[in-house]
């Protein structure tokens, strides 16, 4: 038996395997029909044999999605409603996690304008804007947290997991990354606070902190706790967390009683560095995309800036296999609990190289599963042919504008022979 098929213990879960579905965002929405669209998705992994999926990011509150395709699980009833396709998922022998957070600054309400014209209140914020930032929010009002109402977020984060807990969830990964509200936090990039969530390392963590206290409390202390773990780049010059304070907050993640970690390297900016690859040429080719887009951003500088923030972090960061590696081999070398790895992985010789390395504990791939429902089984059989993914970014506009979840190019289609 090889180490990609030895099954590992998360909290109080076992995953089968050492391969999980990373977080993406299927488009499922936060209509009546999002438990089918997720069902869709994951039972045909799940009967392909990956361990573990972490279901896409969805949000607290009612407001702080970043995406109409985002999923709103901000009272019990819509979290109850995901339990028959957690039953299916489970049925197919995988484990499933429910990424929670919120956007912060760049939730829709700000910049989606069917959704800012019916916006309920301020966007909330960890500081005052970013000078950086400032000119893209001109009009929009911003709420820095109170101290009070942190505490009051992270005792949410606990409400939400008792009920995921009781929907069928196996666990939670908190959405710290990716310059969401709980990585504005972290940022020395976004967080300029001089109370006890500001200044050192350890004080901006300290939500995350009072997050996990609150679900050990409201979901039992066995209900795994799992947390992104960030190295941020940023224009010349300007502050962002560096790798070594990844290194120590996953330490000191372990020390709070995280269940595991996932350490990334993302940008200070909502781009596509996480993503690596090429600036996605649809958001101008796809005429139901730029329509939606159009709409989304009617003002001309906004769409401009959009499509500027993707070609800028495509130069910036192109496509490399396995960017994460040199990050998340040091936090595996620095903490006892388990590590996700995650970032440019696509093929089986790949994930066994990184389990086999020590340099994680379980391999995580994303956005191939649109082109490639099937991935898992083939990686699991040690199947060598190239991956139908061609790094083009073309599903992430798509995410960002509520669209369906898939595989938006069709050189990738033909790849995969569909």
């Amino acid at each position: 038996m090889s180490l990609l098929d030895t099954p590992l213990r998360l909290g109080g879960v076992t995953v089968r395997n050492r391969l999980y579905r990373a977080p993406v965002l299927e488009g499922a929405g936060d209509g009546d029909d999002a438990a089918a669209t997720y069902q869709r998705h994951f039972v045909t992994n799940a009967e392909h044999g990956v361990g573990l999926i972490v279901q896409g990011s969805s949000c607290i509150w009612p407001e702080g999605r970043s995406s109409p395709g985002m999923t709103c699980v901000d009272s019990r009833e819509k979290m109850l409603r995901f339990a028959p396709m957690l039953d299916a998922v489970h049925a197919a022998g995988a484990k499933v996690f429910l990424q929670l957070g919120h956007a912060g600054i760049y939730a829709m309400e700000a910049w989606h304008e069917p959704y800012a014209s019916r916006r309920q209140g301020p966007i909330l914020a960890a500081s005052p804007l970013p000078w950086f930032v400032r000119p893209s929010f001109r009009g929009v009002p911003v709420h820095v947290m109170t101290g009070d109402e942190v505490r009051a977020m992270a005792g949410r984060y606990g409400e939400v997991a008792a009920w995921a807990r009781e929907a069928g969830y196996d666990g939670i990964q908190l959405g710290s990354a990716n310059a969401k509200l709980l990585d504005q936090f972290l940022s020395p990039f976004y967080n300029r606070r001089n109370d006890e969530f500001g200044g050192s390392l350890a004080n901006r963590a300290r939500v995350l902190r009072l997050i996990r206290e609150a679900v050990a409390e409201r979901a039992g202390a066995d209900f795994a706790c799992s947390v992104k773990v960030p190295a941020e780049v940023a224009p010349l010059g300007l502050p962002h967390s560096s790798q070594q304070e990844a290194i120590e907050l996953a330490r000191l993640a372990a020390e709070w009683g995280f269940d595991a970690v996932t350490p990334v390297i993302v940008s200070v900016l909502p781009d596509t560095t996480l993503a690596r690859g090429d600036a996605p040429t649809n958001l101008r080719a796809n005429k139901a995309m730029a329509e939606r887009l159009r709409r989304a951003a009617p003002n001309r500088s906004r769409r401009a800036s959009l499509r500027f923030g993707y070609w800028w972090a495509a130069r910036r960061a192109p496509f490399k296999p396995v960017w994460n590696r040199e990050l998340f081999a040091a936090v595996k070398a620095t903490v006892p609990i388990p590590v996700f790895a995650v970032g440019g992985i696509r093929t089986a010789e790949e994930v066994n190289d990184v389990l086999d390395s020590g340099h994680a504990d379980l391999v995580g791939i994303g956005r191939p599963f649109y082109a490639e429902p099937d991935l898992a089984a083939r990686i699991l059989a040690g199947d060598g042919a190239p991956r139908a993914c061609r790094n083009s970014n073309r599903c992430v506009p798509a995410q960002m504008l509520g669209m369906p979840g898939a595989c938006y190019n069709p050189a990738a289609h033909r790849r995969s022979g569909e």
